[in-house]
């Protein structure tokens, strides 16, 4: 992985650190407060290391799968629980990761998974590697 795939892992896990810092004091301190925030907090953690996780691998067919599930799922998240943050403060009355846009990760998490899914889009699996893992799912490969 080079260039602007190299970047974009790197954004994804430095996102995976700080969400789930966040997530762990946030849980630690005071869950009783906010559980659906934290719990929110703690998903988007757990979202942020699968799609690293996956775009790391995303040159094999499998990992590229869950990769796009994963930024998906992300992108989903962002839109949602940003506009209910909005349209509905008293559910959010205390930030998420994804709480307004991102707002407080500099709208990071809006834009992330537009680049993320950009990126799975030009970047697909050769249809050697696609091969190779059809290959090696059933059994015929040594």
């Amino acid at each position: 992985m080079r260039g602007v795939g190299r970047v974009l892992v790197i954004v994804y896990a430095v996102m995976a650190l700080g969400a789930t810092g966040r997530s762990f004091v946030q849980i630690a301190r005071a869950f009783d407060e906010a559980p659906l925030a934290y719990s929110l907090s703690a998903a988007a953690a757990v979202v942020y290391i699968v799609a690293t996780l996956a775009l790391i691998g995303s040159g094999r067919p499998g990992w590229y799968r869950v990769a796009w599930v994963a930024i998906v799922f992300e992108m989903v998240g962002v839109l949602v629980v940003g506009t209910l943050s909005l349209t509905h403060p008293a559910l959010f009355q205390h930030q998420t990761v994804w709480s307004q846009y991102g707002l407080g990760y500099v709208l990071i998490p809006l834009f992330l998974p537009m680049v993320g899914l950009w990126w799975l889009v030009t970047h697909r699996p050769s249809r050697a590697a696609v091969a190779d893992g059809a290959a090696s799912s059933d059994g015929s490969a040594a």
